[in-house]
């Protein structure tokens, strides 16, 4: 039903489109010198309509119409890399919340000093995983560093991972309940009455990996270990599908291991200001509007030299 909804959606969203590009015709064919700045206006609205759906018709992934899940990981770098991950994870909420998606913070580690080790979100809106999977890999920081007394310039890194959220019928991926091991655990929490007082946290192990999921948000036990479940099914459809993508790779006689360090997009604060996308070399100077969430140009640089 959800499948036939979207559909429909779609269909209905095209005829409507259609509609509209056949009265402008027609009012064209009138030849009134009058009607000219309304269909100026209104041609003008209906390029922008075509080039978003340009733009979204390059978004046909299997999983690209998905939900996603967004981690974060904090690099080398020390206390600087995990502020870095923290701005990192203000800069897509931000994102997100401009899109007008939805997100839940399911799992999050904190810093010792300042920012985070990691935070895993969940991400849930039209294309999320679509728009999100651009940002897939590493991101580099250079900055005078205020975690530093001598305010000296650091470099800091940090990992960014994008998951689909995929369902048990979406994914064609089997876990054997004997192949997961499952503990459950106190949220951690600020103290005071943030303390969790039940063992409401899930970490589960998938053992022939060793792939490890937890799921600490403060809800019940049976919603954490059904998110960490989803988020482990995801990891595993990655881990098969990067297998595959490694084996064409090196049949193709062009496989590099992608490793830490290897980073995809740069922001720099000093000793000037520049956001640039390794990838496309698509770059702007205006580094606060990108990490107060103003991310769509890169991620259509991305798609569209991908595609």
């Amino acid at each position: 039903m959800k499948n036939a909804s979207d559909l429909r959606e779609e269909v209905d969203s095209w005829r409507a489109f259609n509609q509209h590009l056949h009265d402008l015709t027609e009012l064209a064919r009138l030849d009134d010198e009058s009607l000219r700045g309304e269909l100026e206006t209104e041609i003008a609205k209906l390029e922008a309509d075509l080039e978003r759906r340009s733009f979204t018709a390059m978004l046909s992934g299997p999983y690209d119409h998905d939900d996603a899940i967004l981690a974060i990981h904090a690099g080398a770098g020390g206390t600087d890399s995990q502020d870095w991950a923290e701005m990192l994870q203000r800069m897509y909420l931000r994102w997100a919340e401009s899109r007008g998606f939805d997100t839940e913070i399911l799992d999050l580690t904190a810093g010792e000093e300042a920012g985070i080790k990691s935070v895993t979100i969940a991400v849930s809106g039209k294309y999320a995983f679509g728009y999100l999977r651009s940002e897939k890999g590493v991101h580099r920081l250079v900055r005078l560093s205020p975690f530093d007394a001598a305010h000296r310039r650091h470099t800091s890194f940090a990992l960014i991972e994008v998951l689909p959220q995929v369902t048990m019928d979406e994914a064609d991926i089997e876990i054997n309940p004997g192949d997961i091991k499952l503990d459950v655990f106190r949220s951690s929490g600020a103290g005071g009455q943030n303390v969790q007082k039940n063992s409401t946290a899930v970490r589960i192990t998938h053992i022939p990996t060793g792939i490890v999921v937890t799921c600490q948000n403060e809800r019940s036990q049976t919603q954490n270990r059904e998110f960490a479940m989803r988020i482990l099914r995801a990891r595993l459809l990655e881990l098969k599908q990067a297998e595959k993508e490694e084996e064409r790779a090196i049949l193709r006689g062009e496989y590099t291991k992608a490793e830490w360090g290897s980073q995809i997009r740069s922001y720099v604060l000093h000793p000037y200001q520049m956001v640039k996308d390794h990838r496309t070399d698509h770059e702007t100077g205006n580094t606060q509007a990108v990490l107060d969430g103003e991310l769509d140009s890169f991620m259509e640089a991305y798609l569209r030299a991908a595609k």
